[in-house]
């Protein structure tokens, strides 16, 4: 059991750009508290108006606490996996997740910032699709690494039912989640309605592509 995945002084040293990251948006919110408005943009709709409000305490704080949030699961839910031992078969990959989700996130608090301190009310749709389509991207490259657990990666009957068709999967879910990111990321530069269309298109082709792909692996793999 000693390669067991175990959160470690090592592991945190190593997730010091995501610590910094996070931290960073916790200062921004302190620093900015005062100038931020009573009512902080919280919601966009697919127009890019503003369609929902925090006050000025959530604006300030509440993606913060979100991404801290969301980065202490990535951390703890390998302890309820039953193949909590094939984490460290991916350690790196993991890793790379996890920081990926944070500056997702900071991309995402700084754009909103920016826009309740008077930016462009228009910046939301332009950074959002090019910081999804990065993190697709980063995920596509790193999906084909993971190794079979019950939390992280293509979860649908089949790849759960044999490892070789969860290999195959990801490998090409890796393919897929890179064109659907270049696909946001073409999608950040179109008017509306198209962006919007493009930006749907690419995670839907990625995700039935991929679904579709580990039933037809299964097929080739089962007796």
């Amino acid at each position: 059991m000693e390669n067991r995945y175990r959160i470690t002084g090592k592991m945190i040293a190593r997730d010091w750009p995501a610590l910094m990251a996070l931290g960073a948006m916790f200062v921004a919110g302190i620093i900015l508290y005062p100038r931020l408005p009573d009512l902080v943009p919280a919601h966009w709709n697919f127009r890019g108006e503003v369609d929902n409000y925090f006050n000025r305490f959530w604006g300030a704080f509440a993606l913060p606490l979100m991404t801290g949030g969301i980065y202490l699961l990535l951390l703890l839910v390998p302890y309820l996996d039953p193949k909590r031992e094939n984490y460290p078969r991916f350690d790196r990959a993991y890793q790379m997740v996890r920081l990926g989700l944070v500056l997702f996130m900071g991309v995402i608090y700084a754009t909103t910032l920016v826009v309740a301190l008077g930016g462009p009310a228009n910046l939301v749709g332009r950074v959002v699709p090019l910081a999804v389509g990065l993190l697709f991207i980063l995920i596509g490259n790193y999906l084909p690494q993971a190794r079979f657990n019950y939390f992280f990666g293509v979860r649908t009957p089949w790849t759960l039912a044999n490892e070789e068709v969860w290999r195959r999967t990801h490998r090409f879910s890796g393919y897929a989640f890179i064109l659907a990111g270049f696909m946001f990321i073409v999608a950040a530069f179109l008017p509306p309605p198209a962006d919007f269309v493009l930006g749907l298109a690419g995670p839907a082709i990625a995700v039935i592509g991929t679904i579709v792909y580990s039933y037809l692996a299964f097929r080739r793999v089962s007796p």
